[in-house]
């Protein structure tokens, strides 16, 4: 029996590799509302160890409980070379049975439960509990406008979406080119297409959707989700945009390359990585390379070995991590740039080098976790999207917001030239096209920040999404 002086109890499970925006949304919960939360976390076998890492740090802010299920083994669920989605949603099928389990066992039921939205495979268990049901989308509105969308272009649509001349039309929100379409949508008769297509027809099976957008950011398209006579026929749900969600990162960081930033000019080094998935050929990487070099600004660059010799490499994929990075970088490169430019194997701590004074701007894969510790650190973007929805992410960037600069080439069709990478760089540092986009992404910076102070608008749509669960529960309850 529900009672409704109870205190919120919001379970909130994790799909694999997409742990930290939860964990956020989590945290946000517990210090903006007055609810209980606990975490429920989903894992492939090769991602358990760093997993298991985010989890004890988030153990360490006693915010929440944080209960790591067991790695999912699905490799007898998909072909060999089955990977995105199809890998998720396989994993969430094994791992369904455990997530139900651990939600009996809690010493308190949950309320509410939130799944991420490659999670959705588990949405139903809150039907069998009789509690209500939300979806969380972690990236942004055009996103999860486009996948709610496709169940309908499914039907309309002849032949393969990437053949298209025409933008597809998404009703009251801007159109979508070919090029630009999520990759799962690229060829129908893949599975990763069918378990694209079963997650747009299942989020509006939720009794409500939180994305990770705000108000500010895209009011066109968050009006489209909750018109009746557009989107919003389809969603149906109440659409709560609730971000931005992102880490802060940890100020007290201190090491060499610290001690470097801490010497550069304000706004004067471009941070480029391409995420934790994300490689490039060796082709494109010597063009990098010469294109930094030639644009004389300074740089802190993730390099991570190459995942073939030539093409574009878009990634996701992995490189050889015990290769010398002298071995795929032009001769004399590291020590040329030294006094300007710093190399990093494999990793870096990149919310806090995107919060340091001296960081200006960001060459990125576009992976929308990454444009949102971009924009709320106030930074303009050189554009590089790879794989995944990364396309879309790019042109919303670019040609939305006009906070990024983007190659001619998409990375992922063929190489980009030392001219063109040269250009973009000295784009965002030297022209006055640049010292637009960084008035424009500042402006955007300070809606984030307003988006969440008390009474802002991200900060009471949680507030509302709490309150409508409560009353949901209630009703169901009934």
């Amino acid at each position: 029996m529900v009672q409704s002086n109870q205190k919120p109890h919001l379970v909130l499970l994790s799909a694999p590799a997409h742990l930290q925006p939860v964990i956020e949304l989590g945290k946000r919960l517990v210090t903006c509302q007055d609810v209980k939360a606990t975490i429920i976390v989903a894992s492939f076998v090769q991602s358990a160890p760093a997993e298991s890492r985010m989890v004890q740090a988030a153990l360490a802010t006693k915010l929440f409980d944080v209960i790591h299920l067991p790695p999912a083994d699905f490799s007898n669920l998909v072909e060999p070379g089955d990977k995105g989605i199809t890998s998720l949603s396989a994993a969430m099928h094994v791992v369904k049975p455990d997530f139900q389990a651990a939600i009996l066992g809690l010493e308190t039921l949950p309320t509410a439960l939130v799944v991420h939205v490659f999670a959705i495979e588990c949405l139903g268990i809150a039907d069998e509990l009789k509690i209500p049901k939300y979806v969380f989308v972690s990236t942004n509105a055009w996103f999860l406008a486009t996948i709610v969308y496709t169940p309908v272009l499914d039907k309309e649509v002849e032949g393969e979406f990437a053949d298209k001349k025409e933008p597809f039309a998404l009703p009251g929100c801007s159109s979508i080119p070919a090029e630009d379409l999520p990759d799962p949508m690229l060829l129908r008769t893949k599975a990763n297409y069918r378990e694209y297509l079963k997650i747009g027809m299942e989020i509006p099976k939720a009794d409500g959707i939180l994305v990770n957008s705000w108000e500010e950011l895209q009011p066109k398209t968050l009006a489209s989700l909750r018109d009746g006579n557009l989107l919003g026929g389809v969603v149906k749900a109440p659409i709560f945009p609730v971000g931005p969600i992102n880490s802060e990162g940890s100020s007290a960081l201190k090491n060499e390359l610290f001690d470097w930033l801490d010497k550069q000019p304000t706004d004067s080094v471009l941070y480029i990585s391409f995420g934790s998935m994300g490689g490039l050929s060796l082709e494109q990487m010597l063009e990098l390379a010469w294109g930094l070099e030639l644009s004389q600004e300074r740089f802190i660059w993730v390099v991570r070995p190459p995942i073939e010799k030539s093409g574009s490499g878009s990634g996701p994929k992995f490189g050889n991590i015990g290769d010398d990075m002298s071995s795929y970088l032009p001769e004399g490169f590291i020590s040329r740039t030294r006094d300007r430019g710093v190399i990093v194997p494999q990793w870096a701590p990149q919310v806090e080098i995107l919060s340091h004074p001296s960081c200006g701007g960001f060459f990125t894969h576009c992976g929308w976790n990454s444009a949102i510790e971009c924009i709320t650190n106030g930074l303009p973007m050189i554009a590089w999207p790879l794989y995944a929805e990364q396309r879309m992410n790019a042109t919303l960037l670019t040609e939305e917001m006009g906070i990024a600069v983007r190659s001619e080439t998409l990375p992922s069709k063929g190489i980009v030239g030392r001219e063109e990478i040269e250009k973009m760089v000295r784009k965002i540092f030297v022209d006055e096209g640049g010292r637009q986009m960084r008035a424009r992404v500042k402006e955007l910076k300070l809606s984030a920040e307003k988006a969440w102070s008390n009474g802002g608008s991200s900060y009471d749509a949680l507030a509302k999404m709490v309150k409508h669960s409560q009353k949901k529960a209630i009703a169901i309850d009934v």
